[in-house]
C-alpha cells in the first residue's frame, strides 16, 4: 500500500514539474486514454476493499483500457466519426459506478 501511495506521490510530482506539452491535436486521445486509466484504478480499488484485488488482472486492464480507448479515438477520428464517444460513455458511467460501491463499502467499513 505504501509503495502505491509514494508512485502516486512521484508521479504527480514529475507530472507538476518536468515540462511537458503535447499537441492540441492528440488531446482526445489522451484525455480518453486517461479516463480509462482512471476507471481501472477506481476497478482495482473496488477490488481491493471486496478483498478480491489480482495486480496481474488490473495491470492488463490498465494499459489495455487505455490502447482501445486511444485507438477508438484514433480509428474514430481517421473516419471522421467520434467515436470517443463511446469510450467516454462507457469508461465515465463504469467511473461512477465503481465509486459508488467503493462509497458503499466505505459506510459500511466504518460505521460498524
Amino acid at each position: 500500500m505504501i509503495i502505491g501511495i509514494l508512485g502516486i506521490v512521484l508521479g504527480l510530482a514529475l507530472g507538476f514539474y518536468l515540462p511537458v506539452g503535447l499537441p492540441i491535436a492528440y488531446s482526445s486521445y489522451i484525455s480518453v486514454a486517461i479516463l480509462a486509466a482512471v476507471d481501472s484504478v477506481f476497478g482495482a480499488l473496488k477490488a481491493s476493499l471486496e478483498n478480491n484485488f489480482n495486480s496481474t488482472i488490473f495491470v492488463t486492464g490498465f494499459i489495455g483500457n487505455a490502447i482501445i480507448a486511444g485507438l477508438l479515438a484514433y480509428i474514430g477520428d481517421k473516419m471522421g466519426v467520434p467515436l470517443y464517444y463511446a469510450a467516454i460513455f462507457t469508461f465515465g458511467s463504469r467511473l461512477f459506478q465503481n465509486f459508488a460501491i467503493i462509497r458503499r463499502l466505505l459506510i459500511e467499513k466504518f460505521s460498524s
